[in-house]
């Protein structure tokens, strides 16, 4: 096959999970078929490495351009303009045109069989119902994640705010799919939503993968007592997750077992997780070049998510290296784990604090929770694995497309 694969906000340092689920989708893909990518650039990504990384790509074109960030004022802008549109802010600030140029010169070629749009915010720079098939790839159900922030906002103008913006972008998504040829989605739950928002869409799952051979189990001493929360620290599910466990869980935690410490790992913290800092046994550690050491000498991993949409990469992560993972279900949503089995499910902040102190105290389940943990993503959710699902149904959407 001969594909297009289009993205806003670049893929390249890896520090995000929609960057990894891309970029070793394309990276497998490109072993086997000839692959062009093109995507944008912000000031602190390196497209020079991104090229270099995807050598097996045809082509690797980025261009430069800086999505604006929710608390600036160029967000500010874009969220008063949309309000003139029918697009949803998430997508109008996504609207690239030295991108849709790029894009638009490639396809008029003629020589792509298949175009990916890969997650919805490069739809506004692809023309998908022309006469190139064209492939979404839903990381998220990016309506979800805005309804479940309005659902917990306090403040009555905000909330009110929120429930404009998800509504406009759940019409948007389900155009979007209905466009498509394929939507693929990265789990049953978020398959079933959009199918049921666009009925005239089609829709396929699949799982989430991960590098089993970077992410793996190491030997080196735990610090009792200690926790970890990893992810991109400028999302705000993230955000909005660490912040509602500092303030609701850790306290309750801190009361049964005061030596408990927690380390926050992740790029670009908001000013609001940097504050966070200034609690007892709070450290942001914000980026890192390398995760795992912060993972490994945890004792156990937290994933307290209120908010989101998609499939946790860092739920993966922290299993295939052995690790006693928490979480709530929103955090856990989507992904083929049993609750007991793999992973400790808990939603109620008391309960989630019992959860985690009976962990700490109990070194043996920790072990059998881990090692449950990375016998299933070893066995089922290597990056090869995953990219042959993605392959073969994209490979079904050009050979019906060439009928």
């Amino acid at each position: 096959m001969r594909i297009l694969w289009v993205k806003v906000g670049g893929l390249w340092p890896l520090n995000t999970g929609g960057r990894l689920r891309s970029f070793h989708t394309i990276a497998q893909l490109a072993r086997r078929h000839r692959v062009t990518v093109l995507t944008t650039h912000g000031p602190a990504d390196a497209p020079e490495g991104l090229d270099a990384q995807l050598a097996d790509c045809e082509q690797v074109l980025s261009v430069p351009y800086a999505v604006p960030g929710h608390d600036s004022a160029r967000f500010a802008l874009a969220l008063v303009r949309s309000w003139l549109s029918p697009l949803p802010v998430d997508i109008w600030r996504c609207r690239v045109p030295a991108l849709r140029r790029e894009v638009a010169r490639h396809l008029a070629r003629g020589h792509t069989d298949l175009c990916v749009v890969d997650f919805l915010a490069a739809a506004p720079n692809v023309a998908m119902d022309g006469p190139v098939p064209s492939v979404l790839f839903a990381h998220n159900v990016e309506h979800m994640i805005w309804k479940r922030l309005s659902q917990i906002e306090t403040r009555a103008w905000r909330r009110a705010l929120l429930e404009v913006e998800w509504q406009k972008l759940r019409r948007y998504e389900a155009r979007a799919c209905a466009r498509a040829r394929l939507t693929v989605a990265v789990s049953e739950v978020d398959r079933e939503i959009l199918a049921t928002h666009a009925p005239r869409a089609r829709v396929e799952a699949i799982p989430t993968g991960v590098d089993t051979a970077y992410f793996a189990p190491d030997r080196s001493d735990e610090i009792p007592g200690s926790l970890v929360f990893f992810g991109s620290m400028d999302w705000l599910p993230n955000e909005d997750g660490i912040e509602y466990f500092v303030e609701s869980i850790l306290p309750r935690i801190r009361a049964e077992a005061p030596e408990v410490s927690l380390t926050v790992v992740g790029r670009n913290p908001s000013p609001r997780v940097r504050r966070l800092a200034a609690v007892a046994g709070v450290r942001v550690t914000g980026t890192v070049e390398d995760v795992r050491p912060h993972v490994a000498a945890a004792a156990v991993c937290v994933v307290p998510l209120r908010i989101g949409g998609g499939t946790r990469l860092k739920i993966f992560e922290a299993l295939a290296m052995g690790k006693a993972v928490v979480s709530t279900t929103v955090g856990a949503e989507g992904l083929p784990l049993i609750p007991g089995r793999h992973f400790l499910q808990v939603d109620d902040p008391a309960q989630f604090a019992d959860a985690v102190v009976a962990l700490l105290r109990a070194p043996a389940r920790r072990r059998a929770l881990g090692s449950a943990g990375r016998r299933l993503v070893e066995e089922r959710y290597s990056w090869s694995q995953v990219a042959r699902e993605f392959e073969a149904i994209c490979e079904d959407v050009v050979g019906g497309h060439a009928c």
